[in-house]
């Protein structure tokens, strides 16, 4: 066999494998998409429930259910104001949630329309949830409104998050809780 009938062999073996390798690749990239219609029952203002399964809305994130907001110097239970808005809206018409792909929680990430309302939107731009990713535009425009949370003072609900985790370190672990306020008591470290 000559050098350039080898080259041409190796070539096309090595394209072959490449072109099987890239048809596996798509295969397993092309997750059908889920499709969930009907009644939803909301259970805060970026989490739905249907059926035993959980679905959380795709770009966007809302205050937690039990998160607190300030408006003109008064707290006011913005976790609760946000899931009654998704409520509203969910129960406006017949919502159609759509997805491919699920959160490290096992949740399918939806978007989900009530005829020509995209509900994720909806809800960025009432103010009651913020932009993750692909709401800037209604997040720009409820920040312009001071809509919502967006009137007053608030913590960022992955925040409220990440201080309600530790808080509940603490409370399932008093010697954590005993360190850190001997710490704040002596002036090692401030909040």
């Amino acid at each position: 066999m000559t050098r350039s009938s080898r080259l041409f062999r190796d070539g096309v073996t090595t394209f072959a494998l490449l072109a099987v390798l890239g048809l596996l690749a798509l295969k397993m990239n092309n997750r059908p998409e889920l499709i969930q219609t009907g009644s939803f029952f909301v259970i805060d203002g970026d989490t739905l429930s249907s059926d035993g399964q959980r679905f959380r809305l795709l770009g966007i994130d809302a205050p937690e259910y039990r998160q607190q907001c300030r408006r003109n110097g008064i707290d006011w239970a913005c976790g609760e104001e946000a899931r009654r808005t998704l409520n509203t809206l969910i129960n406006a018409g017949t919502p159609e949630c759509r997805g491919r792909d699920h959160d490290r929680y096992g949740r399918l990430l939806v978007t989900c329309m009530a005829g020509e309302l995209d509900i994720n939107g909806e809800m960025v731009r009432s103010g009651m949830a913020l932009s993750y990713g692909g709401y800037a535009a209604e997040e720009h425009a409820a920040r312009q409104a001071k809509a919502g949370v967006w009137a007053g003072d608030f913590e960022r609900p992955k925040d409220y998050r990440r201080e309600e985790n530790v808080a509940q370190s603490n409370r399932s672990n008093p010697l954590t809780g005993l360190i850190d306020y001997l710490q704040q008591l002596v002036g090692w470290r401030t909040q």
